[in-house]
């Protein structure tokens, strides 16, 4: 199985994607003339905006939604995993993917946003709504949206779950060991798998509207709190601040694990933590209340920066100055670089959890095994709510009524699977997912600016509208030339 996946990972994230993503991001910066800077300002003020109405989420909602998707294991245990297998230069393709790919955010959330509909009483959107609306290739549409639910509903999970087990036994260790069909498990691990089962059955069963204010209140919080410790942890050691950013740079160029490696790790990790042009941020995206589609695309391009500009640059500041890694480039079998031990983890959440524990003695570990159940397990909330999407999505066409409670099992069926499996074979399925997702969203919204170009248009409306000073900002798609954009058009109505 895991030389399966493997191989299909080689072919799904073969260079082609790797460039492909940076490829999006760039053309939409150059075609946005830099939306994600000039805009920096008017995101923030969007941010504050609390409206909110029975069928749609506030803006900070759905960016707290969006960010418990973002924000979660790749966060930790992914910003390690391309430092372990890319070197230290990952970290700075890491970052070009957060600059670029928050244009691509712009784009695919804005696309949400103008092609949502309202359904049971909530908004739907996502890219399988705007792939049929604005290019009106069904078929395509439902490739998406089958793709989601699998990656979603099944693989991804098991990969943020994973890095909750891991987390915990290096604090508490393997509590024991019991035999089954997986093989020896550790009981730290089944424990949790338990726990994290019935308390994600509590909330999804809650719908959409619990699923917002649970993500509302934690991520915030849990993103404080663990770049407080970070920053904490880089005053300490300022002096070696300026080394670790120029070894980066230099790393990036000149890898010690080779080039390939180092921006292959680095877009694969990216976009893996920030998500943009994978598809996943448009479905919080158009459950959003917002008077013009461009405003929830600026909030949903500022999340990228929260993510990976953040959040991974602090993960990756703390294991680089403690020095708590080991680099070896895939397929090697000497370490590149060794600090750790042989049998440290380089897929979980160890370099972590070893670089916090050298500074705070007794206290890292812990805190980072607490920072990604909260991390993870948002993440996971916000990967039901996205194949929740998609699922409504087929059901317009083939109402299938138990299809919705078939994803709950299945959904927490992974997340117990992932707790206890190994951490090579749970990555792995979730990195066929990323690439899956990315494939068919990065081709999709590339294809409708050139068929349409809605993004764009909603863009020069809402700068219109504030070089003119409006007081509330309005959307009209049929006088902008947009199709099949029912939810706008009806509004008013």
């Amino acid at each position: 199985m895991q030389e399966f996946v493997d191989a299909l990972n080689s072919v799904i994230w073969s260079p082609a994607l790797i460039y492909l993503c940076l490829g999006a991001g760039l053309f939409f910066t150059i075609v946005t003339r830099c939306v994600q800077f000039r805009h920096f300002g008017e995101m923030w003020r969007l941010l504050l905006n609390n409206k909110s109405s029975e069928q749609g989420i506030s803006s900070f909602q759905a960016l707290a939604v969006s960010l418990s998707g973002r924000v979660g294991t790749g966060n930790i245990a992914g910003v390690a995993a391309a430092i372990g297998f890319g070197g230290p230069g990952a970290v700075f393709w890491m970052w070009v993917v957060a600059f670029f790919g928050a244009a691509t955010a712009y784009i695919e959330s804005t696309n949400a946003q103008i092609y949502k509909e309202q359904e049971d009483g909530v908004y739907r959107g996502g890219p399988a709504y705007y792939i049929e609306k604005a290019l009106g290739q069904k078929w395509y549409a439902w490739m998406f949206a089958l793709a989601t639910i699998l990656a979603c509903g099944l693989l991804l999970p098991a990969v943020q779950s994973n890095g909750i087990g891991d987390s915990l036994v290096n604090v508490f260790g393997t509590g024991g060991s019991i035999d089954s069909v997986f093989g020896e498990l550790a009981l730290t691990k089944v424990y949790a798998a338990v726990f994290i089962v019935l308390l994600l059955g509590f909330i999804i069963f809650g719908g959409v509207k619990r699923i917002a204010s649970f993500t509302q209140i934690v991520v915030p919080f849990m993103a404080l709190a663990y770049i407080i410790i970070a920053c904490s942890m880089i005053a300490l050691h300022i002096d070696m601040l300026p080394g670790i950013i120029g070894m980066i740079f230099a790393d990036a160029f000149t890898p010690m694990a080779g080039f390939g490696a180092a921006i292959g790790w680095g877009v694969k990790r990216g976009v893996y933590s920030n998500e943009a042009g994978q598809g996943t941020g448009p479905h919080a995206a158009a459950a959003a209340e917002v008077s013009h589609p461009a405003q929830q695309g600026l909030v949903q391009a500022f999340s990228v920066y929260i993510d990976t500009l953040f959040v991974c640059s602090a993960t990756a500041f703390m294991i680089l100055i403690t020095q708590s890694y080991n680099v070896m480039p895939d397929g090697a079998t000497e370490f590149v670089v060794q600090n750790l031990s042989a049998d440290t983890v380089i897929n979980g959440p160890a370099f972590t959890q070893i670089a916090v524990d050298s500074v705070l003695s007794g206290f890292g570990k812990p805190f980072i095994a607490v920072a990604l159940f909260f991390f993870a397990f948002t993440t996971v909330l916000a990967y039901y709510f996205i194949a929740e999407n998609n699922v409504s999505y087929i059901n317009r066409t083939i109402k299938i009524p138990a299809l919705r409670f078939v994803l709950k099992v299945v959904l927490m069926s992974a997340v117990f699977y992932g707790t206890i499996a190994q951490p090579g074979a749970a990555w792995g399925m979730g990195d066929v997912g990323v690439g899956l997702m990315a494939w068919l969203n990065i081709i999709g919204i590339i294809a409708i600016f050139f068929v349409a170009k809605p993004a764009l248009k909603a863009l020069k409306d809402y700068e219109a509208q504030q070089k003119a000073g409006v007081e509330e900002f309005s959307f009209d798609p049929e006088k902008l030339g947009i199709k099949n954009a029912d939810h706008w058009v009806n509004k008013d109505k």
